[in-house]
């Protein structure tokens, strides 16, 4: 296939469709959590990623617009197994999210929320919270090991938790100190990637631009793009489902800044311009996706359900429930694909390129500071029920009202942290604890 990325040695592909599919049910926490998990699956469990073509591959998604945790895991798969591995490893990253947010809908509009629901998903924020700790940990550790990547990471997390500054401004800054600094020779962003990083033969290219890649890259274009148009002229723009095409197209291409960014626009459209959902469901549906495996965005599959429930017209409510989510759902990440077919391997080619490693290095060091901001975002939202937005000297910050402190979260993420960092046990494990304690909890109060 001409567009195929380079095959690590060694590995089946059978295989790697079992581990896609471990890395999607443990994808929790939105954004900074589904790293957390590749970086630990594929970097340091299986060792299948080098370290540095790991951050590589992340830089760029960084910089597309749409979930990047999607787009890294489309590109990691490519680069094992080329398309065929793009296209797996990318629905199978949403497929248990789809399923789980699938069933969530229906049980909350026809029974509303379940205690056994909210206790388990009450215990899963705390793991999440430990597992994108440690891989804060890990993945700073690597990545700055020198003044001025740490000059970056903390320049960048001041810039959005103080001063909420756009993500995109962070990034596209950050990449170019770091390529003006390699073209001026400076050591802190001099140098290349290493070529032989995961000693395979990952020194193939994929060849961008042959008949393969154009046509790959085509068919996933029509394959978006072909059922809004339809929806379009055989329902009218007026109709719901035409209008979920649309704007969630739109959102695929215009957005940037992390699922939070997104969020914000899809609330204001969702609640108040379209009222699809109230201000309170749309909260609802935020805590289905953080607390379900798979892309915080997300949570728009709710946003879809609930609209084409209640304009559902001549069909079925429940019927046009789940046509909605599945539509909302597919503009929203088959656009992912597309960006990383086209761009993944002009990427590839060249990762030799001094001033482009230069600016993926300071790019590698702003995104140790946007998940040092996810996690505390995280962590605050899920120790305190309430916050409070303060402003002052230029900055607005969101500050945590002290009486509503949650003891038993509290409690429940000092144990998950115990338990990944001095008990030292598996994703699996401290997630499926963690889920049986907030459970009893919520059962027991």
């Amino acid at each position: 296939m001409a567009d195929a990325g380079p095959e690590r040695e060694g590995v089946a592909f059978s295989e790697a469709v079992r581990v896609w599919a471990r890395v999607a049910a443990l994808s929790f926490g939105g954004p900074a959590g589904q790293i957390a998990v590749m970086h630990r699956i594929l970097v340091e469990e299986k060792r299948w990623i080098g370290e540095k073509r790991f951050l590589h591959a992340l830089n760029f998604c960084m910089l597309l617009p749409g979930p990047e945790a999607h787009q890294l895991t489309i590109y990691l798969g490519w680069l094992l197994h080329g398309a065929r591995g793009g296209l797996v490893a990318g629905l199978l990253f949403v497929l248990p999210g789809f399923l789980a947010i699938m069933g969530l809908s229906l049980v909350y509009v026809a029974f509303g929320q379940t205690p056994l629901v909210a206790g388990l998903l009450y215990g899963i924020k705390a793991a999440v919270l430990a597992i994108v700790l440690q891989a804060l940990i890990r993945i700073g550790s690597r990545a700055l090991t020198g003044i001025a990547a740490r000059v970056i990471a903390v320049s960048a997390f001041a810039a959005l938790f103080l001063f909420g500054a756009p993500f995109p401004a962070i990034v596209l800054g950050a990449g170019l100190i770091g390529a003006l600094g390699a073209w001026a020779g400076w050591g802190a962003f001099a140098g290349g990637v290493d070529e032989g990083e995961d000693g395979t033969r990952e020194a193939a290219r994929g060849r961008a631009g042959g008949a393969g890649h154009l046509t790959l890259c085509a068919a996933v274009a029509f394959a978006w793009l072909a059922p809004v148009a339809i929806l379009l002229v055989a329902l009218g723009p007026e109709d719901v489902f035409a209008r979920l095409a649309v704007f969630f197209s739109q959102m695929a291409v215009l957005t940037f800044g992390g699922a939070y960014a997104v969020l914000a626009w899809v609330a204001q459209e969702a609640v108040q311009n379209q009222g699809w959902l109230s201000a309170g469901e749309m909260l609802d549906g935020l805590g289905m996706a953080e607390t379900t495996p798979g892309p915080l965005i997300q949570v728009v599959q709710f946003v879809g359900f609930l609209a084409a429930f209640r304009e559902a017209g001549g069909l079925n409510p429940y019927l046009a429930g789940v046509l909605g989510a599945v539509l909302v759902t597919w503009v929203t990440f088959t656009p992912s694909f597309l960006w990383i077919f086209l761009g993944a391997p002009w990427i590839e080619r060249l990762r030799g390129n001094a001033v482009l490693a230069g600016a993926l290095a300071a790019i590698t060091a702003a995104v140790v500071g946007v998940i040092a901001n996810l996690a505390l975002w995280f962590a605050l939202h899920v120790v305190f029920s309430e916050l409070r937005p303060w402003t002052g000297l230029g900055m607005r910050i969101e500050v945590p009202i002290r009486s509503s402190l949650d003891p038993a979260a509290l409690i429940l993420t000092g144990l998950a942290i115990v338990a990944v960092f001095r008990l030292r046990l598996g994703m699996g494990a401290v997630l499926g604890l963690s889920a049986l304690l907030g459970l009893g909890w919520t059962l027991a109060a």
